[in-house]
């Protein structure tokens, strides 16, 4: 799947007083290689014939840098259609791959990586010769130690959690472990949301994107570590639902790419964290807001109206992908919604396309996606056992359940196993894995039913068996009743990669009423206990926890409400 530069060049003129042409070496002593100003590992990652892309890291063996420019020139017609992490200018068959204004520090044995499209006819062979800053390099034939701290592989694989550990975020621990029997749970793995530009570099009272990643490493030891990021912060952001709302305006799809996903891509790139597994869920909630919140459907509204025409999620959805896929040991997960939204014949297959629309737009291609997320911070039951969608009850479909209300699917287990054979029809990857955020969707405790209902009715038989306890399958705000759900583990099903706590358990979904806040944060009904509803949910009351902060707060009686419903129980 890709080609790298192997031989590795030195160029006599780094020798004092001699001149000439580069001649190719070996790195027979750390010596040789020691005295070399610079290494640059060129990799084409992809090629299709007319197209295209590559990875360039490039490390700095002399004095530290506050900018930089690499050098090279090809041999044949390519030409630079678009890049990230570096400005490129190309004149004829000279192309200069130069700093970012948050790239340009190059400590000394530090390294950076960009990448790039590019168009060609005829050969595509890779360049012979670089320079940074004018200075004749050496390309890096890999035969080092392996890229990143810590030992493991660094080998990309199929799925990401086969035989690792997943990071243990030490501030959500801390406040999962003060809680009266937090201890319990305070030890697993859960995401890491970067949901604003200043969660990129952390506060004076939260840690940055770097500070996981190092503490991340220190967790790791000898084996092999998954990093778990929410990337979150798509310009209108969660149209449909103003808890959610970010702080980005609807237009500003620049200052996205810019100031959130540009940064976040430099830090990834840096060669220190090779060797981490770093898991990605791609924007939650929005594009699945454009296939039922927009046009003539009843649950429409004009901020997704706006987002559909502007285009804005779909070109920001691309080049999140585009730009964190071009890092080998990035594995996107785009977010997939849940049954209870994308599950009904309207949605399903149109969702599917979308998806695979953003997949391959602002340069991005099908490649780029490791897989696809369903149930991000919500409550759908993994598996309800007590009914199936086939069921009917004299003579009556379970389909037509007030509660299933002609659904194809019943839980998120059959929907996300069923949505990624669909998603592989329109052309993605049949490699793809499905995580399934299980944080919250246990249903436990003295009102879990031990069978199905009586069949006196389809809606008694439903109601009366099912697992998932909320008002209406809408309900999506700090619902009562719910449970933490299966602990986080590696390929438990047919096309599952893991199920994971994506988001953390006592994090809250919304404020109850509105607060005041500097996070962008709205206030929305859905989180008020006293609200009635509206036609995303049935017109039903919203099911919530009353007294809630802001989205993202810590939420206590959230929290033990979720350990003393949990299922399976906590011991």
């Amino acid at each position: 799947m890709s080609r790298t530069r192997t031989a590795v060049f030195a160029a006599l003129a780094l020798v004092a007083g001699v001149s000439g042409p580069a001649v190719a070496v070996t790195p027979s002593s750390e010596a040789a290689i020691s005295a070399i100003p610079c290494t640059v590992d060129y990799k084409i990652q992809n090629d299709w014939g007319s197209g295209f892309t590559a990875a360039v890291t490039v490390t700095n063996n002399s004095a530290a840098k506050s900018s930089w420019a690499v050098k090279w020139s090809y041999a044949g017609n390519q030409q630079v259609t678009s890049y990230w992490n570096s400005k490129i200018a190309q004149s004829g068959t000279a192309v200069t791959a130069s700093n970012e204004t948050y790239n340009g520090t190059l400590a000394t044995g530090g390294s950076v990586s960009f990448g790039f499209n590019g168009s060609y006819t005829g050969t595509n062979a890779i360049p012979t010769a670089f320079t940074l800053d004018g200075v004749t390099c050496n390309v890096d034939d890999g035969s080092g130690s392996g890229g990143g701290n810590g030992g493991g592989s660094g080998t990309r694989v199929d799925n990401p959690y086969s035989g690792a550990k997943v990071y243990v975020n030490p501030e959500w621990s801390a406040k999962a472990a003060a809680e009266t029997g937090g201890s319990r749970i305070s030890n697993q793995p859960t995401g890491v949301w970067l949901d604003r530009i200043a969660a990129i570099n952390g506060t004076s009272t939260s840690m940055g994107l770097r500070a996981h990643l190092d503490a991340a490493l220190a967790q790791k030891g000898s084996g092999e570590e998954v990093v778990q990021l929410v990337v979150y912060d798509l310009p209108g952001r969660d149209c449909a639902a103003l808890a959610s709302n970010g702080e980005l305006g609807a237009t500003e799809i620049d200052k996205y790419k810019t100031q959130f996903i540009d940064p976040i891509a430099a830090i990834l790139s840096d060669s220190k964290y090779a060797s981490l597994r770093i898991v990605t869920t791609i924007e939650i909630d929005s594009l699945p807001n454009l296939v039922t919140n927009t046009g003539s459907r009843a649950t429409a509204t004009a901020n997704c109206d706006t987002m559909l025409a502007n285009g804005n999620y779909v070109k920001g959805v691309g080049y999140a992908l585009a730009k964190l896929g071009a890092i080998p040991n990035v594995y996107n997960y785009l977010d997939a919604g849940h049954h209870g939204w994308l599950g009904w014949d309207d949605n399903f297959a149109p969702a599917a396309t979308l998806f695979k629309q953003a997949a391959t737009s602002e340069g991005a291609t099908v490649d780029d996606v490791a897989g696809f997320i369903t149930n991000t911070a919500n409550y759908s039951a993994l598996k309800e056992n007590n009914f199936t969608i086939n069921d009917s009850v004299n003579g009556t479909s379970v389909r037509q359940s007030k509660w299933v209300d002609w659904n194809r699917y019943v839980d998120e287990l059959s929907f996300a196993q069923a949505f990624r054979t669909q998603l592989v029809s329109v052309g993605f990857n049949s490699g793809i894995g499905m995580l399934i955020d299980t944080s919250r969707n246990g249903w436990g405790g003295s009102a879990r039913p031990t069978g199905p209902g009586p069949t006196t009715s389809v809606d008694a038989y439903v109601d009366g068996g099912r697992y998932d306890r909320r008002i209406h399958v809408g309900n999506w705000c700090n619902q009562a009743g719910a449970g933490l759900g299966e602990r986080p583990q590696a390929s438990p099903a047919t096309g599952i990669d893991a199920y994971v706590w994506m988001k953390p358990p006592g994090e809250s979904d919304g404020s109850s009423s509105a607060i005041p806040n500097d996070e962008g944060k709205g206030f929305d009904q859905m989180c008020d206990p006293t609200y009635t509803g509206n036609a995303r949910n049935g017109n039903s009351m919203s099911g919530a926890l009353p007294n809630a902060p802001l989205s993202g707060h810590w939420f206590s009686a959230q929290f033990q409400q979720l350990m003393a419903n949990a299922y399976p129980p906590l011991s």
